[in-house]
């Protein structure tokens, strides 16, 4: 019989494979207890055996379709109620099947009730229940994409937008509350995703496509480093800083009472 992990709990969603499965691998050999979520409860199971064999954590499952509401709140309930959870993994999505023009209208919503609702309800409520235990840590599963919205189709790139931003807000709301927060922004990662939605890397440049443990092992360093916001393959960091500047330069021209000059209807 395991122990308690000294760590806490770490509940990991989408975790039945790739970057999910990878987390819940790392996790479990940095001795956190886990709780595995994803629709595939035998993928679950047999990786929650595993790991418990392998590692001597606890493994428990929960079995949840996150574009189901029903499922979502049962995930909310056991973050607000389990008081062993210190650390979320927000990993849960699906990626896009092709150009948005040619895309069904009913598989981009089941992408935004995955990518947006579920994820942010999630992280809300992790952040919620955190702060009130004064300690925990989140991790959100966003996408490089959410920088180059040309890249892939426009719903899958807005989502994951949608996750940074939300990733940067809440940092800002949890500062001194005892709890940490990280975006994670993965580029092309080898995983099942692309299999899932009819894709192959077979044509895709391979210096352009991470493997899924290299990916959050370095995402998994940045956390450690205390960084808000992880790309694992930018190697110089004052790129992203000379991003963020730029923004910093632009807010105090965001919203003032007048109109500027150049949209006046006087303007020379």
């Amino acid at each position: 019989m395991t122990k308690a992990s000294k760590l806490g709990t770490a509940l990991v969603t989408g975790a039945s494979s790739g970057i999910g499965a990878t987390y819940a691998d790392r996790l479990a050999k940095r001795g956190y207890d886990l709780i595995l979520v994803a629709r595939d409860a035998e993928r679950l199971k047999a990786l929650a055996e595993r790991l418990t064999r392998e590692n001597g954590v606890q493994a428990d499952v929960l079995r949840a379709d996150l574009t189901e509401r029903a499922d979502v709140l049962a995930v909310e309930k056991r973050l607000r109620q389990d008081g062993s959870i210190t650390l979320f993994v927000n990993n849960a999505g699906i990626g896009p099947k092709g150009p948005l023009l040619t895309s069904d209208a009913d598989y981009l919503d089941r992408m935004v009730d995955l990518n947006v609702t579920a994820a942010n309800r999630l992280a809300v409520a992790a952040a919620q229940a955190f702060a009130k235990r004064g300690e925990g840590a989140i991790i959100n599963t966003a996408s490089v994409v959410a920088l180059w919205p040309q890249a892939f189709s426009g719903t899958y790139t807005a989502s994951k937008a949608f996750v940074l931003i939300l990733t940067e807000s809440l940092a800002a709301e949890l500062a001194g509350t005892g709890v940490r927060i990280q975006a994670v922004l993965p580029g092309l990662t080898r995983t099942e995703i692309f299999d899932r939605v009819g894709g192959s890397f077979d044509n895709m440049d391979p210096n352009m496509v991470m493997d899924v443990t290299d990916l959050v092992d370095a995402a998994l360093a940045g956390f450690d480093q205390g960084e808000l916001i992880t790309i694992p393959s930018l190697a110089d960091k004052a790129l992203y800083d000379k991003l963020e500047a730029a923004r910093g330069e632009l807010r105090p021209h965001l919203s003032l009472s007048r109109p500027a000059a150049r949209y006046l209807a006087d303007a020379a």
